[in-house]
């Protein structure tokens, strides 16, 4: 590994911003990466702006073209090039914040000087909430010890609407291989994969209590847009299947009692939007595959099936009947809109 770390930037069609992305991560210095992996764009000129920064800094950016594979085949390819220690995805539209950034490079420094260096570091993100200019700090001083590597026996407990995110987490680029990560192709909302399947491979971790990543949200067609999300139902239910079969919990939780029950929320947050998304849907056809989903699980792990179909989060999307259907939309958007989350 001769660079510290690596930033994957997938792009599609991103002319209009990912100039102020690219030049928020060139604050790390000489010693990172930025692959700008152009994910077959053809509505502007993305192609050609991936390939002006790396002719302008060939030491740190390197431009790949692909044909178009959607944003885990972005992310996939940055990792099997990547020669950075740690591995970092960095969405197009989005940005790092100069002075929290030089904070994570210093304590990255110091990881890579040790015999094992640390595989998962945690810092702050920002939702930039732009339809009304306002923001929202996600921090984990209540999860993570500050100041210290640690393992998962020695965390507290997330809140409910508290998940590690992609913008959230840095891991080490030889774990992330190590675990077998790949995403699906042609797919949205893979992000949840990436924050889900390798966390059983991760032994040593560090927090800085820093806002790193800014999460720029609101755009009209960005993939968590409501409506969006709605028509793309489909997908999510596929990233939703996929994390049921990537790991067999009650072994997770024999062997980490904490990270057991994280992830276990996680997935019972995760069939909730699939569920809550089916019902907005509200055709038969989607109402349908909700039942599906459900006996998918159940058919996987019939005692996960029973403690998360009955959980407080679950439950939202599980309400009898049609009136229960409206009621679990009314709460979803009443979690959205206290939450501010998409």
């Amino acid at each position: 590994m001769d660079k510290l770390i690596t930033f994957a930037v997938p792009c599609y069609n991103s002319a209009a911003y990912m100039d102020h992305c690219v030049e928020t991560l060139l604050e790390g210095g000489d010693d990172i990466e930025i692959i700008l992996v152009d994910d077959g764009s053809t509505k502007d000129d993305t192609p050609a702006i991936c390939d002006r920064w790396a002719e302008r800094y060939p030491d740190i950016i390197r431009a790949v073209h692909q044909p178009n594979g959607g944003h885990g085949e972005g992310v996939n390819q940055g990792l099997r090039r990547a020669r950075g220690l740690y591995y970092k995805v960095v969405d197009s539209d989005d940005w790092l914040n100069a002075d929290a950034l030089h904070k994570v490079m210093g304590k990255l420094r110091e990881f890579a000087k040790m015999p094992e260096s640390v595989d998962l570091v945690i810092a702050n993100y920002v939702y930039e909430h732009v339809e009304d200019n306002t923001q929202k700090v996600m921090r984990y001083t209540n999860v993570f010890p500050e100041n210290k590597i640690f393992t998962w026996n020695d965390i507290g407990r997330f809140r409910a609407s508290q998940y590690l995110l992609m913008h959230s987490v840095i891991y080490r680029t030889e774990m992330l291989r190590a675990c077998g990560l790949e995403l699906p192709k042609h797919t949205f909302y893979v992000d949840n994969i990436f924050v889900y399947q390798p966390l059983p491979a991760v032994k040593t971790m560090y927090y800085m209590d820093v806002d790193l990543y800014r999460y720029f949200i609101g755009r009209a067609d960005q993939s968590v847009n409501e409506k969006v999300m709605v028509g793309r139902v489909d997908q999510q239910v596929r990233v939703t299947r996929l994390m049921i079969e990537a790991h067999n919990l009650r072994q997770v939780r024999a062997a980490n009692p904490k990270l057991g029950r994280y992830m276990r929320n996680y997935l019972a947050m995760m069939m909730t939007i699939s569920s809550i998304f089916l019902i907005i849907d509200g055709s038969p056809e989607a109402l349908g595959k909700k039942t599906e989903l459900w006996e998918y699980l159940r058919a996987v792990d019939a005692g996960l099936y029973h403690k998360l179909k009955y959980r407080a989060v679950s439950f939202v999307g599980n309400i009898p009947g049609y009136q229960g259907r409206k009621l679990s939309v009314s709460l979803y958007r009443m979690a959205r809109k206290i939450y501010k989350f998409n």
